[in-house]
């Protein structure tokens, strides 16, 4: 399934070098003097390919990230190459990028002006937590039109970012460190580019935005931002956090042909693999939601962990920093799935209880019969007593929307509103044109997951900054957008004159931001069916827990 997640990215992937600029600017950073060039199109300056960590590697290479190495004489920052291991699906090596496993590396656009205390706004890149890299979706526009400076990078992906065995060697949630590490990293050099340490916003899309949501929670994190930008992804997302990290390590293993029931043994292969071996099973066909490696709770080792406890719990106890959040998702997030709608409706029709179990991931049942009567809840609710087919794939897009992304955000945001936050601003970004494309067997158009971040960041399409082709229309959208988002940034409250004054969200998640060509105020957003999902949840939420691992005397007595 989550190969069409990322879907939308791929035809995106283009190659930029930076050649024959001679207008330069050099900034002294804790590692030494840095070199960046003046953009050839837009009136920003671009520091690429700065090193913000070292990746660790040989037995470490699943540890915590290490500080960045040092240098005297000007690094030239004009690599826009450099990728963490991956998959080669997104044809990389054809688009001249690097793919190497020290890759933490951090690119800086700033904006030509003499001012200096600018916010700062952290994009955390998408790509289902398997892959992409920083400038997956480059802000250079943004950054020219709005006097801010943006940071992305690059974070470890796959097993090697995201392996979760509860060992000390292998304890979790490697990639979320590198991100903390960025933070810090923006914390005691962004001030050097012209930009505000203590006005950070962090913003992302997809698994980024399922990211930057769990930094929010995270204690390694605190006081390192002062903003977050969700964008079509939630730390209460099926696919946020590892159910059981030690079935998927082994799922996982499976995969590359390593089938073993030892946990040491499995360590030990992990540690020793290649890493085109290790990255080779993160792109699959499968038809589930499962990733086997996102962001874990983790066991205590005595280290810096990043997330000690489940999200649901940090939310509910309210210990977490109550900080300006502008949530949202696109209308139609469930859009990513058309394309195996004809392969999975035969499925819904024949086993509707096997096919939700493949796709929402943390729920439990006492047996098979509760799940199957839940099941039948859930395919009455939305499709009636009717055949699921191409006269249904609305429905099909409204629970697929639901399931991952609208009803889990709106639950973190009510037990956020619970706990005492009340700056939340919420939206739904609805913007279409005539370029839209149609939803298939259907004359609707409706916006798809992650529009929201192609309207503020470059280009109709990722990576293209020349817009001279759009509609007038969704040239006006940017615009709107890019201020909105912008203005968050600097205020901590989206407002524009092009929209109604936004208040935040109170009480029955009302009122919200419909954001259209006239954008106006909404009221109850998805009531009725994220009530009928919230009553799922209170009885079958399988809560996330660390690792489980037997020890010695636990094995003995199974045996």
């Amino acid at each position: 399934m989550w190969l069409y997640v990322v879907a939308c990215y791929l035809f995106a992937v283009v190659s930029y070098t930076v050649s024959e600029q001679t207008e330069s600017r050099v900034v002294r950073i804790d590692s030494g003097p840095v070199r960046g060039y003046k953009d050839p199109n837009e009136d920003i300056f671009v520091y690429y390919g700065i090193p913000y960590a070292k990746a660790p590697s040989g037995p470490d290479r699943f540890k915590a990230p290490l500080p960045p190495p040092k240098w005297v004489e000007p690094l030239d920052a004009v690599d826009t190459g450099i990728v963490c291991p991956q998959s080669d699906h997104f044809n990389l090596m054809q688009n001249k990028k690097n793919m190497q496993e020290d890759c933490l590396i951090a690119n800086v656009y700033v904006p030509n002006t003499k001012k200096t205390s600018l916010p700062v706004i952290v994009y955390v890149h998408g790509g289902a937590f398997i892959m992409g890299f920083g400038d997956l979706v480059t802000p250079k526009k943004i950054v020219s039109g709005q006097e801010i400076i943006v940071v992305n990078f690059n974070y470890r992906l796959g097993a090697h970012g995201f392996l979760c065995l509860g060992t000390p060697d292998i304890p979790g949630n490697a990639a979320m460190k590198d991100q903390v590490a960025l933070l810090r990293w923006v914390k005691k050099n962004i001030a050097n580019f012209g930009g505000n340490p203590d006005d950070v916003t962090i913003a992302g899309y997809s698994a980024g935005s399922v990211s930057v949501d769990l930094l929010m929670l995270s204690k390694s994190a605190k006081g390192l931002f002062t903003k977050v930008i969700p964008e079509s992804g939630a730390n209460l997302s099926p696919f946020s956090i590892q159910i059981d990290p030690i079935k998927n390590a082994k799922e996982y293993g499976k995969l590359l042909k390593f089938d073993v029931d030892d946990l040491q043994a499995l360590e030990i292969f992990y540690k020793s693999a290649p890493y085109e071996l290790l990255q080779s099973g993160n792109v699959t066909f499968q038809a589930d939601s499962n990733i086997f490696t996102t962001p874990c709770v983790e066991r205590e080792h005595g280290a810096e962990r990043f997330l000690e406890d489940s999200p649901f719990n940090i939310l509910k106890s309210g210990d977490f920093d109550k900080l300006p959040v502008l949530y949202g998702f696109a209308n139609m997030e469930g859009t990513i799935h058309v394309r195996i709608f004809d392969q999975m409706k035969d499925l819904m029709n024949k086993n509707f209880a096997e096919y939700m179990s493949l796709q929402i991931l943390d729920l439990q049942f006492k047996n098979d019969e509760e799940k199957v009567t839940v099941a039948e809840k859930i395919k009455q609710f939305y499709f009636k007593d009717k055949p699921i087919d191409e006269k249904n794939i609305l429905a099909y897009v409204d629970f697929v929307s639901d399931i991952l992304f609208g009803c889990p955000t709106l639950r973190s945001v009510d037990l956020q509103l619970k706990a005492g936050n009340n700056n939340i601003y919420f939206y739904e970004y609805s913007f279409v044109d005539n370029n839209t494309p149609l939803i298939p067997h259907t004359e609707v158009r409706g916006a798809g997951h992650c529009f929201q971040t192609m309207a503020v960041l470059d280009g109709a399409e990722f990576n293209v900054t020349d817009e001279s082709g759009i509609s007038e229309d969704l040239k006006e959208m940017k615009s709107l957008m890019r201020e909105l988002w912008s203005n968050f940034a600097k205020y901590g409250r989206p407002e524009s004159v092009g929209v109604p004054v936004w208040p935040p969200v109170g009480d029955h998640m009302s009122p919200y931001m419909d954001l259209k060509k006239n954008p106006q105020l909404g009221k109850h957003l998805l009531k009725e069916r994220c009530s009928f999902w919230d009553e799922i949840y209170a009885k079958h939420y399988n809560n996330p827990v660390p690792p489980f691992i037997l020890s010695p005397s636990q094995k003995h007595n199974e045996l």
